[in-house]
């Protein structure tokens, strides 16, 4: 894991002044190289110090942390949503008055075009008075335009900025749950619930922040605009309401079942991960025993059910999208058609007031207020995902702050210790263990298949939990697994793990660890790149740097998980003695 050292590009957003934040005026430079060349890596701005995943998780975390408490001693179930609301809800709520600002100037608007257009309607040249009042207007109708397109591009901005903080927050907060998941919480979440929580849940959270002002402002616009509508065409706007009050419960009973379908297609998107990850992990037994049409209908069985769940969501938000289109057609005809049955003249004012109040209402209260439905429905089934998956039981670690006198006395203390890995089970996994490992001293445990000698290790690290005894460690600790792991990268990144490369010292620990001569023998040497799953290692070399990187750490204690298993007997000699 080394440092990718690349020239950032200074954020301009932070030295910007009130007409380039208005504006936008700040993503000026950025516009004009992408007008003249693909944009690259390098030409992305640096993310600003309020948008670091770091601070936003720490954030989080710590509202969560206070809630689970509050919980506990309120002994209730904790709640994800109160959380978020604490830490995100005074800013975002700040925003619903971009919101409302937009859907007030949206009203007034046709209350101006309907005035211009009563001028030309009772037109009198002589009439100097009616003249200025039919510029004030028409300077009206422009200026809500533009305060329209500013307002609407600042509330956008804004809005899903705040999305973005909480989408990355919870990501941060997963990813650090999944490092500290003991073992029996591993058993009851599969990496595919992870991958799905990581790549969809999460995004719930950029969606729903868009369109939750709408909830409130939505009926608020709509009494507005219906009290106007009154007092232009009179109880013929009653007709128009009648249809958009059968839409709103119909938008709520939608909202309802893409809540209901998201929460079974999630369940089945889990399943078809977990499954796919098990036949890429398979693949060689699978082509070897010609497995593959029995596991390639069994991935498109869970697939054609996770494919029927999106269909029919697809078709609900076919319907949703109709009633959109078509709403706002059928109000205009029934509200004239109800007003010339009533008979009364329409005039051209009144048409154009009309329709553009209904204009006003129709994005608000027949698309954004029943997609706000939707995505809070949905919403509230990935926030509860997530919820279960961070109350997932964690190892307990151990405190690794040690002061130089405990470093030179570094030792593990174990007496009469039960260990269980699954307590269900009768036999424990550690039972009566009795040990004490002083500074300086080599202690080789051995014994048959089975006997707990991984499981020992697991436990001085935590990852076994303890039931029963003493157990107390006092220094630094650092492991080397029996299954090599090496990750992706240069063998280099692979033993420094994020250190500082000291020359004398890596050198030291490469010739300790028997890879002098394999470097030698390699194309690029230590920055010869691995692959996935350190496929251009033979097995030996995968458990020395799995070995290197253990001994590289500066550590206090080495715990070793039978490292000469995958090595010759005179490597194997070499790295004893060595």
């Amino acid at each position: 894991m080394e440092q990718l050292k690349r020239d950032v590009q200074f954020n301009p957003l932070t030295t910007a002044n009130l007409f380039s934040r208005v504006f936008f005026c700040w993503v000026t430079p950025l516009f004009s190289i992408g007008n003249k060349r693909r944009l690259e890596e390098d030409d992305m701005y640096q993310v600003l110090p309020d948008d670091a995943s770091q601070g936003l998780g720490e954030e989080l975390q710590r509202y969560w942390d206070k809630e689970v408490r509050m919980a506990a001693k309120e002994l209730r179930m904790p709640k994800l949503t109160k959380a978020i609301v604490k830490c995100y809800g005074k800013p975002y709520a700040v925003l619903g008055i971009f919101s409302f600002t937009v859907e007030v100037v949206k009203v007034i608007q046709p209350v101006f075009l309907g005035k211009l257009i009563q001028y030309f309607e009772k037109y009198d040249p002589d009439n100097m008075d009616a003249l200025y009042e039919a510029f004030g207007y028409a300077a009206g109708v422009s200026l809500s335009t533009v305060a329209l397109t500013v307002l609407q591009s600042l509330y956008f901005y804004h809005v899903l900025r705040t999305g973005m903080k909480i989408r990355v927050a919870m990501c941060h907060m997963i990813y650090k749950k999944a490092l500290c998941l003991s073992s029996a919480a591993m058993g009851r979440t599969t990496t595919g619930q992870i991958v799905n929580l990581l790549s969809n849940d999460v995004n719930r959270f950029d969606e729903v922040t868009t369109n939750l002002h709408y909830l409130w402002i939505a009926p608020l616009q709509a009494v507005v605009v219906i009290i106007l509508l009154w007092y232009e065409i009179g109880q013929s706007c009653l007709a128009g309401v009648a249809v958009l009050l059968f839409l709103m419960p119909l938008q709520t009973m939608f909202g309802k079942l893409f809540g209901s379908l998201r929460s079974k297609t999630a369940v089945l998107t889990d399943s078809r991960i977990r499954t796919m990850n098990e036949v890429v992990s398979g693949i060689r037994i699978i082509k070897m025993y010609a497995w593959e049409k029995p596991f390639s209908a069994l991935v498109n069985e869970v697939r054609r059910k996770e494919i029927s769940k999106i269909m029919s969501s697809s078709f609900l938000r076919g319907l949703n999208m109709a009633s959109f289109f078509a709403a706002s057609k059928i109000i205009v005809f029934i509200t004239f058609g109800v007003y010339i049955f009533l008979g009364n003249t329409i005039s051209a004012s009144r048409v154009f007031v009309a329709v553009s109040l209904y204009g006003a209402i129709k994005l608000t209260v027949t698309l954004f207020f029943p997609l706000a439905i939707e995505k809070v429905f949905e919403t509230i089934i990935s926030i509860h995902r997530i919820k279960n998956f961070l109350l997932l039981d964690e190892i307990e670690r151990p405190n690794m702050r040690f002061t130089l006198e405990e470093k030179k006395d570094a030792s593990v203390e174990i007496k009469d210790l039960i260990c269980y890995w699954d307590k269900c089970l009768d036999a424990p996994s550690l039972q009566n263990l009795s040990l004490t490992v002083k500074s300086e001293q080599l202690v080789v445990v051995i014994g048959p298949v089975g006997a707990g000698k991984s499981s020992l290790l697991s436990a001085i690290l935590g990852e076994l939990p303890r039931d029963k005894g003493v157990l107390s460690v006092k220094g630094q600790l650092t492991y080397a697994s029996q299954q090599p792991w090496v990750f992706p990268g240069t063998i280099r990144s692979n033993i420094l793990f994020g250190k500082e490369l000291h020359p004398q010292k890596y050198e030291k620990v490469l010739r300790a660890c028997a890879l002098k001569r394999d470097m030698e023998l390699l194309p690029d040497g230590d920055l010869t790149l691995i692959g996935d799953r350190g496929a251009t290692l033979s097995g030996g070399q995968k458990a020395r740097v799995n070995l290197a990187r253990a001994v590289y750490q500066d550590a206090d204690i080495y715990l070793l998980d039978d490292p000469l298993s995958a090595v010759d007997a005179e490597v194997g000699k070499h790295l004893f003695e060595q």
